[in-house]
């Protein structure tokens, strides 16, 4: 049996490029993307630019992406923390508002829906509307 471990890099050699961080950019963007999905999806987002970071210092060479991996895992993780906890706090205004958006087939009765959303939710209007 061989051993295929790569050889130490020697001083004249240019860097070689940690490639990690941009997988877990990858998994970053696509749990900000997929809200079901997305804790899992930032925490592998996160972990895999931790160890691009890892493997570059290692290796003395870069991982041009890994940090910006880490910020936008992290991010993701923040977000998917607030949803589930707008959808625990809101649980009976959420379903409240599923029934009345289910039962809405015009566009006033679906007025009609958002209004009791936003009264019910006692949030400002820039929150609930995006306005």
């Amino acid at each position: 049996m061989t051993d295929n471990r790569p050889e130490p890099r020697s001083d004249t050699e240019p860097p070689r490029v940690e490639r990690g961080g941009l997988w877990g950019l990858f998994f970053g963007l696509a749990g900000l993307l997929l809200p079901p999905y997305g804790g899992v999806l930032s925490a592998f987002g996160l972990v895999q630019g931790l160890r691009a970071r890892r493997a570059a210092r290692r290796n003395r060479s870069d991982a041009p992406l890994a940090l910006l991996s880490v910020a936008v895992g992290v991010a993701g993780i923040v977000v998917s923390i607030a949803m589930v906890a707008v959808s625990v706090v809101f649980h009976d205004q959420l379903m409240d508002y599923r029934d009345c958006s289910a039962r809405a087939h015009t566009v006033s009765s679906q007025q009609v829906c958002d209004d009791a959303w936003n009264s019910g939710t006692a949030l400002p209007p820039w929150v609930t509307t995006g306005a």
